[in-house]
C-alpha cells in the first residue's frame, strides 16, 4: 500500500465559493492538477506537492496566480507560499479545527480588497532640495566641495543630511497615511526601508477602491516629481490572512 501523497494548499473558501479551476495550473515543473478538499463548511484547493517545489518566478507566479482567480469569482483566505500538508486527511483536520476562526477571516474579507501602496523618492531630487533649501547644509556642502574642508566638515555634512532626509521622508509617509487610513478597513504598515520611505497595506472595501486607486493618484500628483507612489491592487488580502 503507497503512502498518501503531501500536498501543497493554495488557500481556503466556503463551500459556497464556485471553484472554477479550469485551465489553472499550480505549482511545480510539472504541476498536478488541481482539486478541492471538504470540510464540513469549508473548503481548501490543493495540488499534489512537487518534489522541486523551490521560491522562484515560476512556482510563485502560479501560487498567486490560482489565488487571484479564487479572489475574482469569490473570497478567499490566501495562504503564503510554500504550504505544504502531510496528505489531504491533514488538510480535513485543519479545516474542522479551525472552521470558526477562517469563516470569521472570510466573513472580513467579504467584498474588499487589498492595496499595496509603496514610496519612493529620488535621491538626486531630494539631495538638491536639501541644498536648496538649507543653509547649513549647502555651507558644509561648499566648503566640503572638491575634498575642501575638514573631516569634521565632511561628518557633520553627512549627518545633516541624513537627519534632513529621515526628516522630509517622515513628513511624507505621515501624510500618505493621514490620506489614506480612512479610506480603508484595515492597515498593515511595514517598516520603511532604504527602498521605500513607506510601504503600508489596506484592506479596502471594493465600492471604494477606485476612490483609493484616485487619491493616491492625487497624492503622487501632489508632491510633483522626485517622489513616486506605486499602488498595487486590487489584490486578494495576502497581508491580512
Amino acid at each position: 500500500m503507497s503512502e498518501p501523497m503531501s500536498v501543497y494548499v493554495y488557500g481556503i473558501t466556503k463551500d459556497s465559493h464556485p471553484l472554477d479551476l479550469n485551465s489553472l495550473k499550480g505549482v511545480g515543473e510539472s504541476p498536478a492538477e488541481l482539486h478541492v478538499v471538504g470540510g464540513e463548511s469549508l473548503r481548501a484547493v490543493v495540488s499534489e506537492a512537487p518534489k522541486d517545489l523551490s521560491v522562484t518566478r515560476r512556482d510563485l507566479t502560479a501560487h498567486y496566480e490560482v489565488l487571484d482567480r479564487l479572489w475574482e469569482d469569490g473570497t478567499v483566505l490566501p495562504l503564503s507560499f510554500g504550504f505544504v500538508a502531510q496528505d489531504e486527511d491533514a488538510v480535513r483536520a485543519v479545516l474542522e479545527e479551525g472552521a470558526e476562526r477562517y469563516a470569521q477571516r472570510l466573513d472580513e474579507f467579504a467584498g474588499r480588497a487589498e492595496f499595496n501602496v509603496k514610496g519612493v523618492q529620488d535621491e538626486d531630487s531630494l539631495l538638491r532640495d536639501i541644498l536648496a533649501t538649507s543653509e547649513q547644509a549647502r555651507a558644509l556642502n561648499e566648503a566640503t566641495r572638491e575634498g575642501g574642508g575638514t573631516y569634521e566638515d565632511r561628518v557633520a555634512l553627512g549627518e545633516l543630511v541624513a537627519q534632513e532626509v529621515q526628516r522630509r521622508q517622515d513628513t511624507l509617509a505621515a501624510g500618505i497615511l493621514e490620506a489614506l487610513r480612512p479610506l480603508a478597513s484595515s492597515e498593515r504598515l511595514a517598516e520603511p526601508s532604504q527602498q521605500y520611505f513607506v510601504n503600508v497595506s489596506y484592506l479596502v472595501d471594493r465600492e471604494r477602491s477606485e476612490e483609493f486607486t484616485r487619491t493616491a493618484r492625487e497624492l503622487a500628483e501632489r508632491y510633483g516629481e522626485g517622489v513616486e507612489l506605486r499602488v498595487r491592487g486590487p489584490l486578494p488580502p495576502y497581508s491580512f490572512a
